[in-house]
């Protein structure tokens, strides 16, 4: 993914703000709530993927955070809806996402590819991600970005780490497009850091179980509170 030039004030949407008219809809009890859409577009993780070709998709981030946003808000209507094909990278995404992700009118859009993207060529990945994101602005969709979840054949150690590179690059775009971002590599690079084994959170060498999943959750959840 190549980098997108920052013009100077752009910053990461505020979690505080970002998403209040989303809130409040949430908070609004019947008849006069509606449905709230969240479109989650990605790869195999946010489509429930354990030890493929498993697919626990009740223990994924989506369903998870599903799961949190409906003790915090009781009276909300909320649609959980994947758009995310395992092995996928954005480059397909973007291919799709007409037809397969706006037909759905998100309320807000997650999309979390950089995983999938490690051997990818860096400038139609730019290319799909910018598209994606210019995609939904248009329709006023509120888009939030996700860096990479861990793969265990990186090395964390390594400060220039494939991943560490990709993550830098979402929270560019995320920076440049004035969007939201959860930064799941650093909450995993965090635990990596503090001498916690991150084989404690994976199903599979690419592929979170619940408990990671669970970190990753939490993250997307501090948007809504």
């Amino acid at each position: 993914m190549q980098c997108t030039a920052v013009k100077p004030g752009h910053v990461i949407a505020s979690q505080n703000s970002y998403l209040a008219d989303i809130k409040t809809q949430l908070e609004i009890p019947w008849p006069n709530n509606r449905i709230i859409n969240l479109v989650f577009h990605g790869h195999s993780v946010p489509s429930g993927y354990a030890k493929t070709p498993e697919v626990r998709t009740l223990d994924s981030y989506p369903y998870q955070l599903l799961a949190l946003l409906k003790q915090r808000y009781p009276y909300a209507i909320i649609n959980i809806i994947l758009t995310s094909k395992g092995g996928e990278n954005s480059i397909q995404g973007a291919e799709r996402f007409k037809r397969d992700v706006l037909i759905h009118k998100p309320d807000v859009l997650f999309i979390d590819y950089a995983l999938n993207e490690l051997n990818t060529d860096s400038a139609k990945v730019h290319k799909a991600w910018n598209a994606m994101i210019n995609s939904a602005l248009k329709h006023h969709i509120k888009v939030i970005l996700l860096t990479p979840s861990p793969d265990l054949r990186v090395n964390l150690a390594d400060p220039n780490n494939p991943l560490k590179h990709h993550t830098d690059q979402v929270m560019e775009l995320a920076r440049y497009h004035h969007i939201g971002v959860v930064n799941s590599f650093g909450v995993f690079n965090d635990l990596f850091a503090k001498g916690d084994s991150l084989q404690h959170y994976m199903a599979q060498v690419n592929h979170p179980n619940q408990s990671g999943n669970a970190l990753i959750a939490n993250e997307l959840f501090k948007w809504f509170k």
